[in-house]
């Protein structure tokens, strides 16, 4: 088995003190570092620190030597596509990050910016962060079993105000939401 630490590290933007000092009890980046590189044994125990210290599931730290994985293997800036220094492991942006439960809406006809074929991919969220969410596409739950979705625009005690999507809709009122669902990521066929 190989060990992706390195790859998920570098792709949340941490450096090797920035983990240890997020495990528990804090480590050093040296230890950090060999465990990367396969220079320290990475146990079942040293699995869960790291894990816990980058927000991920302990299995995804590990991958068969069986499969080769997707690679990151360039850059595209201003200039064009450079190529990055060592290719890294391409992590899903949702295997990265532990934190709330996602949810994924499927675009059937074109809406607004969304295309036919599209996916929504949306991060749970409790009714009170309702205000860290304003200006962002949300998925609301509504009685029956529907759904509404479109840019938080207002909430106002227990009730929410979404603006959906397509041009010349009204706003849609939902009442006491059990949750709203934020939209992190879109998938798009090309």
């Amino acid at each position: 088995m190989i060990n992706r630490i390195r790859d998920i590290r570098l792709q949340k933007g941490l450096t090797l003190a920035d983990v240890a000092a997020a495990c528990e009890p804090p480590t050093t980046a040296q230890t950090i570092g060999r465990l990367e590189t396969g220079m320290r044994n990475l146990s079942l125990v040293w699995m869960n620190r790291i894990a816990a210290a980058l927000n991920v599931e302990p299995e995804l730290l590990l991958r068969s030597e069986a499969s080769e994985p997707p690679r990151i293997v360039a850059m595209l800036g201003e200039q064009g596509a450079d190529a990055i220094r060592a290719p890294i492991e391409a992590v899903l942006p949702n295997a990265l990050s532990a934190d709330a439960p996602w949810l994924v809406l499927a675009v059937e006809t074109a809406c607004g910016e969304y295309r036919a074929g599209d996916q929504v991919w949306l991060r749970q969220h409790p009714p009170e962060e309702a205000g860290k969410l304003m200006n962002r596409d949300v998925l609301a739950p509504r009685p029956g079993g529907r759904f509404a979705f479109g840019r938080l625009i207002d909430r106002d005690g227990e009730r929410v105000a979404l603006l959906p999507p397509s041009s010349g809709q009204r706003q849609v009122i939902v009442e006491h939401p059990a949750w709203l669902a934020v939209a992190e990521m879109l998938v798009r066929k090309l």
